[in-house]
């Protein structure tokens, strides 16, 4: 494990609690990491909202129905059923906790390259 996959890992337990942890790191991975999913979610629209996140100021918040957006609805189905949820639910979780996590691993406003 490589000191990135250990920060993702104490990131995840620290913002997620353990419960969406496994669902976040295989996004993030699915994505080529932090900078894929920033990348992600700017072309789906949320440039302003991410670049809170990633930047040293307050987050912007973000909606579930913004992120089913950004994210497309054949990944939002293979989220929600690696979840073992309904994509409402799962998306709803996902707009509350991916501000912190996205801030939490981009300090000062630095995304990881890895």
């Amino acid at each position: 494990m490589g000191m990135f996959d250990g920060l993702v890992d104490g990131v995840l337990g620290n913002v997620l609690g353990g419960q969406l942890g496994p669902l976040v790191g295989n996004l993030l991975n699915g994505q080529g990491g932090v900078a894929g999913l920033v990348a992600m979610l700017e072309r789906g629209g949320l440039e302003d909202v991410v670049r809170s996140w990633v930047g040293t100021g307050a987050n912007l918040p973000v909606s579930p129905s913004q992120l089913q957006s950004a994210f497309g609805p054949q990944l939002v189905q293979q989220l929600a059923q690696q979840a073992g949820m309904n994509p409402q639910g799962l998306m709803q979780q996902l707009s509350s906790i991916l501000p912190g996590f996205v801030d939490k691993l981009t300090p000062g406003g630095v995304i990881p390259k890895v």
